[in-house]
C-alpha cells in the first residue's frame, strides 16, 4: 500500500518508514510529489494532523498519513504543544532543533518541575473526504534534562529523559527509541487500525 506522508521532516520520514515497514506500507514524502506544506491553524494535534493529511491527499489523489507531534511541558501548561517546531522563534531565535532545545533550557532554567510528555498523533485517510479517518495517539512521559545528552534522533530528543531507561531519547539506539517512543506507540496503534479497517 502506498501512502503520501504529509511531512517535509526527514527525521520523521525515516522513523515512520522504519516503523511501518512490517505492514508493507510505502511512504512517499509529499515533497517528492510537489505538495506544499499545509496550513496548521489549530490548537490540537489531531486537528492539525487531519488538516495535513487532507491537504496531501487532495493534492495527490493518494491515501495520506500525517503526524502532528510535539512536546508538552507540565510547568508550561502543556506548551509548546502544537507549536513545538516553531518554539525557538518565540524567543528571537531562528527555527531549528538546536535553537528549540536552547530556548527550552533557557525558559526552564529556574523551573523545578521538569515533567514533560512527547505526544504523536497520527491520522490516516483513504481520500480527502474520508468520513472515517484512522486516528492513533502515542504518549511518553519523562523529564527535561538541564543540558543536552546524546547525538541520536532529532527535535527535543537530547533533553527528553526517560526514567525507565535512565537515558534521553538521543542516547538510545534508534531501534530502542522507535520501539518505545511516542511515535512508535502511535504507529503500533495505527498498524492495528489499518489491519482491521483497510486491509
Amino acid at each position: 500500500m502506498k501512502l503520501v506522508l504529509a511531512s517535509h521532516n526527514p527525521g520523521k520520514l525515516a522513523e515512520l518508514q522504519a516503523l511501518m515497514a512490517p505492514l508493507g506500507v510505502q511512504l512517499v514524502p509529499q515533497g517528492a510529489l510537489g505538495v506544499s506544506e499545509a496550513e496548521e491553524p489549530f490548537h490540537t494535534f489531531v486537528e492539525n494532523a487531519l488538516a495535513k493529511a487532507r491537504h496531501a491527499s487532495q493534492q495527490t489523489g493518494l491515501p495520506a498519513l500525517a503526524d502532528d507531534a510535539g512536546l508538552c511541558v507540565n510547568a508550561f501548561g502543556g506548551e509548546p504543544g502544537v507549536q513545538t517546531a516553531h518554539y525557538a522563534t518565540r524567543f528571537g531565535y531562528a527555527k531549528g532543533d538546536a535553537n528549540n532545545v536552547r530556548a527550552l533550557l533557557e525558559q526552564m532554567a529556574g523551573v523545578p518541575d521538569r515533567r514533560a510528555s512527547m505526544v504523536s498523533t497520527l491520522v490516516a485517510l483513504r481520500s480527502p473526504l474520508d468520513p472515517e479517518p484512522l486516528i492513533a495517539v502515542g504518549r511518553v512521559q519523562g523529564e527535561i534534562t538541564r543540558a543536552p545528552r546524546g547525538s541520536g534522533g532529532f527535535g527535543f530528543d537530547p533533553v527528553m529523559f526517560l526514567p525507565e531507561f535512565g537515558k534521553t531519547f538521543a542516547e538510545l539506539p534508534a531501534e530502542v527509541k522507535n520501539a518505545h517512543s511516542h511515535r512508535g506507540r502511535a504507529v503500533l496503534q495505527m498498524l492495528e487500525l489499518m489491519r482491521a479497517h483497510w486491509l
